[in-house]
């Protein structure tokens, strides 16, 4: 009786002993759940400005347009080389990952070259001394990265001179500005919320032309007096540039 007596009251005393121990546990802590990653969607959109710098060539080929029949002489040709720097602003709006845009570039330029005609013996020499685009533009981005195309118009002032090689004295002279078109493509980076850094390479098509030039007259030791001669050239431009922009809008876009 006494085993049975110790026993029964044995476990009465672990049935109330067991909700106080469970009361003694401590509460488990609340963790709230992680927020989903969010990935950041670069914009293209909104207005730009920047500068550009780099190198170009134009090639020039020159024919001597005979006076009384109009029949053409080839004087020979050369590559007109040299360096640009300039600015552009544009707008750009973006679509999904299509980014359409237009934009107007001007640029200075010392693009020089010569060759001796094959007609005079004189020197020819051409210059560049500046250019303008006029674009409309379609690319694609992945994200930061932007690739693109381009093409519209374009306009070039030329400069034209011819000298004697031996004595350095010039002959005559002509300068025009020409229109024609250009295309394009580039690839730009956005390294920041507002700022891409860009390379671009442009080739405007500029055909022939009918340049008038002039002479003093004041040539070596027999001085011709005034005159005009007329001289066909045709030319096209190749240009590398490096361009800087910086945008107003277009802020990051949250992607979850």
């Amino acid at each position: 009786m006494n085993k049975i007596l110790f026993g029964a009251i044995s476990a009465m005393a672990l049935g109330l002993a067991a909700p106080a121990s469970a009361a003694d546990l401590a509460a488990r802590p609340y963790t709230k759940a992680p927020a989903p990653m969010v990935a950041a969607i670069y914009d293209w959109s909104g207005f730009y400005i920047g500068i550009n710098g780099g190198g170009g060539t134009s090639h020039k080929c020159w024919d001597f347009v005979t006076p009384a029949t109009g029949v053409l002489v080839g004087e020979g040709c050369h590559n007109a080389t040299g360096g640009t720097v300039g600015g552009q602003v544009g707008y750009r709006w973006q679509s999904t990952n299509w980014v359409f845009g237009f934009e107007g570039q001007g640029n200075w330029a010392d693009f020089t070259g010569d060759n001796i005609s094959a007609v005079s013996g004189l020197r020819n020499q051409s210059k560049i001394d500046s250019f303008g685009l006029i674009t409309g533009q379609v690319g694609y981005a992945w994200n930061n990265v932007l690739l693109y195309v381009k093409g519209g118009a374009a306009v070039v002032g030329d400069r034209y001179r011819t000298y004697d090689l031996a004595t350095g004295l010039e002959f005559d002279r002509a300068s025009e500005t020409r229109w024609g078109g250009t295309v394009g493509a580039g690839v730009e980076f956005g390294f920041a919320p507002n700022w891409s850094v860009g390379f671009e390479y442009d080739h405007i098509f500029l055909g022939h032309r009918t340049v008038d030039f002039t002479g003093s007259g004041n040539f070596a030791a027999a001085p011709l007096g005034a005159f005009t001669a007329s001289d066909r050239i045709s030319q096209d431009v190749d240009i590398g540039l490096i361009r800087v922009n910086y945008r107003w809008g277009g802020p990051l876009i949250a992607r979850y």
